[in-house]
């Protein structure tokens, strides 16, 4: 970076009068605070994040410097805006999966190309065995996903060679059902956080999170004080 694009001196100090500012309003947010689930308080959180890292970044630029100090954001979601008693919903689902064993993969596809020879595998035109499962992964994939449900490959992924990574559920509120054929062309284009009725989230980040609770808990019975007694 030049030293034309640096921020001044006076630019991060600005910054870090930003992020003093930002935090006596989430303490005053916090003290002044309705319940749980206050707005200002979500709004005064999201600010002082926002400010911090702003400060962060011009004192790294400016200064080759770091702050002793992050907040994190809390994976909640922002406060639910949508109707009452909604009168349609959209289910939002994102599965990921790695490749793990594209053979793996191309044998399925290719037996299943071998009972319906309609199934066209790699967009030349030809279908069943003349295309071949065997042109590549990217056409195995649209073979397996056009023959069989989401959800059944997802119980099955290891006999598709796949590997489950994180998966997201979202049950999002509407105001009436969309026309036929309305978001085909950009369906995930209006998922909107403020309408979600529920989630479910898988992840391994929650195994391990899980695992490191029972070690603190192992920790803390390893130093109990042995009964006096014996």
């Amino acid at each position: 970076m030049s030293d034309a694009a640096q921020p001044t001196a006076a630019e991060v100090r600005a910054a870090a009068e930003a992020v003093k500012s930002a935090l006596d309003r989430h303490l005053d947010a916090v003290e002044r605070r309705s319940g749980d689930d206050d707005p200002a308080v979500y709004t005064a959180f999201n600010e002082l994040a926002a400010a911090a890292e702003t400060y962060d970044e011009l004192l790294y630029e400016a200064y080759d410097e770091v702050t002793p100090f992050e907040i994190p954001g809390d994976g909640s979601m922002p406060a639910y805006t949508g109707p009452e008693e909604p009168n349609a919903i959209s289910v939002l689902i994102r599965r990921d999966y790695t490749v793990t064993e594209p053979q793996r993969l191309l044998s399925q596809a290719q037996r299943v190309a071998d009972l319906d020879p309609d199934i066209e595998l790699d967009g030349s035109g030809k279908s069943g065995s003349e295309g071949g499962a065997g042109a590549g992964v990217h056409a195995a994939l649209g073979v397996l996903f056009g023959e069989f449900e989401a959800d059944e490959i997802a119980s099955r992924h290891k006999e598709f060679g796949l590997e489950e990574g994180d998966s997201t559920l979202w049950v999002a509120a509407a105001d009436e059902a969309a026309e036929p054929g309305e978001w085909l062309n950009a369906p995930f284009d209006q998922a909107d956080p403020e309408r979600v009725v529920c989630r479910f989230d898988v992840s391994a980040v929650f195994d391990d999170e899980l695992d490191d609770d029972e070690e603190d808990e192992e920790d803390e019975d390893e130093l109990e004080p042995l009964d006096s007694e014996r």
